[in-house]
């Protein structure tokens, strides 16, 4: 077959793949030469393709699960000239079938796909078997051995590496075929291997349970391309199990059965009775837990249920223990920590010191100011002369690596520390504890139910446990409220440090952020000329707003405090939607702050330019690179599909494939924020952000800036955050089982 343009019908041994939504100008088809670049995750791929009408090979740009040299490439598209590399044909559908000529037959052979066949073998037995090889190879294998250099071994080698290639070609089409993406599509096969096929089409829905980055809406939308009933079984139980996912997302470790009931009848569309037996038939088959939360009958995950009552049998434990060093006057300690530090501690700090000397477990909890950072120093200072090994960790990278330059010891992220394995938990447990006699974990209000339980199970019978934080910020992202209800339970050791030393009071940031969380309106300076280190300025509506966050970031807080608009200020913002969410502003402040990148890349409908601010999404242990670090982006390649960023002052690759790992950090939310610290802080507050307008939001915002704070505030937006609207109930048994 000669590659020629022209627009064929659509063939059944085909893969199509969808790539863009907007229509195409026209369709080539031709023989690919070459594969320049080629990612299994994302299918992105840069070909080399012969085609009839042109001397030299043209470059086609797509998306393609699996594609070879000698392959005939039929590509959906347009001409475009990029910058960098010239005339291009970007496909937005692009499809492959196996080569029927001589020349792409020997192409495909020996393009390294199929191990035990290189170049050369490749061209004996295109010349032995002409345009039949591939029936020879798959029903007559015996006649391999006919090629001069083919024994017995190779033989098999081949036929076996044909068959497990011909395997993953069949699910990869299957998969795509069905409209999933070649990254989720590759993490399938990875899972299930050759049974994927049946697997899946059998009930989709465990791709939700079982497959990463998978979730109950595409497994869905792919059991509606399969045909499965709508009132399926598997549909209803994996409905109902989704929803305890989703809770979890939103803080819950359970929710109450009624909520559940509801919530699924208007999620699945079914009938109230058939949701009744989903849930039945999930708790009879123990997939759900039914439970009681202070009366409320509940519904869990296992794994949530029994790590709550996990943390609380090892807290009771704890809580009752002797530490494993001995301390014989505290008192004469705690003044010889006074004197080797050269300072006078508060009474609070004095007895907070008192206790973590010569108890194995304590809660140390206040909020800035009050002398927390230097209570840890003392506490390491009052054990350096005892045989014991000390870790420090802390939930983020950022809040570790302040711990460690506080302290001037190793720090480490929680996940480090218990050896994190992504999609398969922790290498420490209690079959490989931690080598410590003390764990100092900082940042409390982050930890949640799963990372409490891990910790708690990696910890050495003999090791003591200090746990510090603000119980007054954001609780954690992640299900539970495991600092809150550690200290309301009232059955474990809690010193709650409440002076505001002079210096830290002399700061109206720390001034302000404890009168926020009393419920008081902040400090503000009396005009925009008084030099301050707070400010706040009213904004008529969301849009001037946004207008006014642009402005302070590019000009006015340069040119009035010298702060770089990138390196020193950060937004934070209550929400990511909306305009004066997260998202909207990111997108006017990289236009305002990084207009003229020489070079950009967008991915999912988020733009990645040259120069642009960044932060890491997931905890990377690959890399090095945790949630929440921030970085720049230094350069592009389209060539090879890949961004370049320097976190930390250490050069990263990303694949274009793995963005959805970065964000754009302009604005970032007051979540993403937390553990963290920044010079500067702009936090936009309106009446849209709603139900996220709440004390703790506001006073989580204001404690991670270092030198200034300025509010951009809507009408009452600020005095409907300070009022102190109830929290929303997170449905959590922990508090009760400490407390019983």
């Amino acid at each position: 077959m000669q590659p020629q343009r022209h627009d064929p019908p659509a063939s059944a041994a085909e893969r199509f793949v969808l790539t863009a939504p907007e229509a195409a100008a026209e369709t080539l088809s031709g023989l690919v030469e070459r594969v320049v670049f080629h990612n299994s995750e994302s299918g992105f791929c840069v070909l080399r393709v012969k085609l009839a009408d042109q001397r030299e090979p043209a470059t086609v740009v797509g998306e393609c699960p699996t594609v070879a040299p000698g392959e005939v490439v039929r590509a959906n598209g347009r001409w475009q000239t990029d910058p960098s590399f010239g005339l291009q044909f970007r496909a937005h559908i692009l499809s492959v079938v196996p080569p029927s000529t001589l020349e792409g037959i020997e192409a495909y052979l020996g393009s390294g796909m199929i191990k035990g066949i290189g170049r050369a073998m490749a061209g004996k037995l295109v010349k032995a078997f002409g345009d039949q090889v591939f029936e020879v190879i798959e029903r007559r294998p015996d006649r391999l051995r006919e090629v001069p250099g083919i024994g017995r071994g190779l033989a098999e080698r081949i036929t076996t590496a044909w068959r497990d290639q011909r395997a993953v070609r069949d699910i990869m089409l299957f998969l795509h075929s069905h409209g999933l993406s070649p990254l989720r599509a590759a993490r399938i096969f990875e899972a299930y291997g050759e049974r994927a096929i049946q697997l899946v089409s059998t009930n989709p829905y465990r791709l939700a349970q079982e497959i990463r980055g998978i979730g109950f809406a595409s497994a869905d939308q792919l059991a509606e391309r399969l045909r499965i009933p709508r009132d399926s079984p598997f549909r209803l139980r994996a409905g109902v199990s989704y929803l305890l996912e989703e809770a979890q997302g939103q803080g819950h470790a359970a929710l109450p059965s009624t909520e559940v009931s509801e919530r699924a009848t208007l999620l699945l569309g079914a009938e109230r009775g058939a949701i009744e037996a989903a849930i039945a038939g999930e708790v009879a088959a123990g997939a759900l837990i039914a439970d009681t939360v202070e009366g409320t009958p509940c519904l869990f995950l296992p794994p949530i249920h029994h790590a709550e009552r996990q943390i609380a049998q090892s807290l009771r434990r704890l809580a009752g223990g002797r530490p494993p060093w001995t301390i014989g006057d505290a008192e004469a300690r705690v003044r010889a920590v006074e004197q080797a530090l050269a300072l006078k501690l508060a009474e609070g700090q004095r007895t907070a010191l008192a206790m973590a000397l010569t108890a194995k477990f304590l809660i140390i909890t206040g909020g800035p100011g009050t002398g927390k950072t230097t209570l840890v120093e003392a506490i390491l200072k009052g054990l350096a002369e005892q045989a014991v090994e000390i870790q420090l960790a802390a939930p983020t990278g950022r809040a570790a690596r302040r711990l460690g330059e506080s302290t001037g010891r190793d720090a480490k992220t929680l996940h480090r520390l218990l050896e994190a394995e992504p999609g398969r938990g922790f290498r420490r447990g209690a079959e490989r504890p931690l080598t410590c006699g003390l764990l100092v974990v900082d940042e409390m209000s982050m930890v949640d139910v799963p990372l409490m339980q891990a910790m708690l199970a990696a910890l050495p019978d003999e090791a003591a446990l200090i746990l510090v934080g603000d119980v007054d910020q954001l609780p954690s992202i992640g299900p539970g409220q495991v600092l809150a209800d550690l200290i309301a339970s009232e059955r474990l050791p809690v010193v709650r440090l409440e002076q505001i030393f002079r210096q830290a009071a002399e700061s109206r940031i720390v001034r302000n952020a404890h009168r926020v969380n009393r419920g008081l309106m902040p400090e503000l300076a009396r005009s925009a000329d008084e030099l301050s280190d707070f400010y706040a300025i009213k904004a008529r509506d969301p849009e001037e707003g946004a207008r006014l966050v642009v402005e302070l970031v590019s000009e006015r807080i340069p040119a009035r405090f010298k702060a770089d608009p990138v390196a020193d200020i950060q937004v934070l913002c209550p929400t990511n939607r909306g305009e004066l969410g997260a998202r909207h502003l990111n997108e006017t402040l990289q236009a305002a702050l990084n207009p003229d990148a020489a070079d950009r890349v967008v991915r999912r409908g988020t733009t990645f330019a040259l120069g642009d601010k960044i932060m890491q999404l997931e905890n990377d242990y690959d890399r090095e690179v945790y949630n929440g670090d921030l970085g720049r982006v230094v350069a592009i390649d389209h060539g090879q599909g890949q961004l370049l960023v320097n976190i930390d002052g250490r050069p990263l690759t990303y694949r274009f494939g793995e963005l959805d790992r970065l964000m754009p950090a302009y604005a970032i939310t007051v979540h993403k924020a937390q553990g963290s610290e920044y010079p500067v802080i702009v936090l936009p507050l309106a009446r849209q952000h709603g139900r996220m307008l709440r004390r703790n939001l506001v006073y989580t915002a204001i404690t991670r800036a270092k030198r200034l704070v300025i509010l951009v505030v809507e009408s009452s937006a600020l005095e409907l955050a300070i009022a102190g609207r109830p929290e929303p109930r997170r449905w959590s048994k922990l508090r009760e089982l400490l407390s019983a």
